[in-house]
């Protein structure tokens, strides 16, 4: 399999880096498995404690490689619906599953279905000159990879269907701004701050951190009630685990905690 991702392992610290950077890093099927197969890697591994997902070269997605899909060489209606259903939607479920921390380091153009991966991920850093684009429209295409939901949830309507319908490129500075995503770092230092954040949350009570996004990510569906019996039972997984004792003992002694992740 061509090297289409860019893996790297060091202290925890999962590195994934989108490697076509003369297709601005779309995705052909190669990188689709490639990309899969280290999601499963760092779900798989209890040495692998975070995940940093970025892109090489000048851009971090464009979505789709647009190139397997020209209508001047097959004439046979294509069937996208399958594309998103082998591809495209087993990767965000996948990834929003992972019970480890992903770090989305956001590198020039993040457009379409790349765009979309990245608000999958659950720390999204942008360079300043990064932006975001849902250009499904200009292709008489839906936003997919979970763009109509994570645009809604995270926006509101009024922006999501703006945003989509007339698919104007989103600056990173506005994006942070509206609350998309997490924070925009100055070109040179995206690298160097996204690496030492994935590094940190290594280090950190990675059980801990997996319970706490699978209860953020729940919340939207759930009344109050629901999401109050939710913390309570994964409160419950938290206390029985060996970073909670760790924890309490480090505050206690005033020394600095080491976290296993279990």
């Amino acid at each position: 399999m061509p090297d289409t991702v860019k893996v790297a392992l060091a202290d925890g610290l999962l590195r994934l880096t989108l490697n076509r950077p003369d297709k601005l890093n779309s995705f052909n099927e190669d990188m689709h498995l490639a990309l899969r197969a280290a999601m499963q890697r760092a779900h798989d591994e209890n040495g692998i404690r975070a995940v940093l997902l970025t892109g090489a070269g000048r851009g971090f997605c464009a979505g789709q490689d647009l190139g397997d899909r020209d209508p001047r060489k097959d004439t046979a209606q294509p069937d996208l619906g399958y594309t998103i259903e082998t591809f495209y939607n087993p990767l965000v479920r996948q990834m929003r599953g992972l019970d480890k921390p992903i770090i989305c380091a956001v590198n020039g153009v993040a457009a379409g279905a790349g765009a979309n991966i990245a608000l999958a991920c659950d720390i999204v850093l942008a360079a300043r000159s990064a932006t975001f684009i849902q250009a499904f429209s200009k292709i008489g295409l839906v936003p997919d990879s979970g763009g109509t939901w994570s645009l809604a949830q995270l926006l509101g309507e009024a922006r999501a269907k703006a945003l989509t319908l007339t698919a104007e490129p989103l600056p990173a500075e506005t994006a942070a701004s509206w609350g998309l995503i997490w924070r925009v770092v100055d070109d040179a230092e995206l690298a160097t701050e996204a690496e030492a954040l994935g590094r940190k949350l290594a280090a950190g009570p990675t059980f801990a951190l997996g319970l706490i996004k699978q209860a953020i990510q729940a919340s939207a569906g759930n009344t109050l009630d629901r999401q109050l019996d939710l913390e309570r039972d994964l409160q419950r997984q938290a206390g029985r685990s060996a970073d909670y004792a760790e924890g309490v003992v480090a505050f206690l002694d005033k020394r600095p905690a080491e976290f296993i992740g279990r």
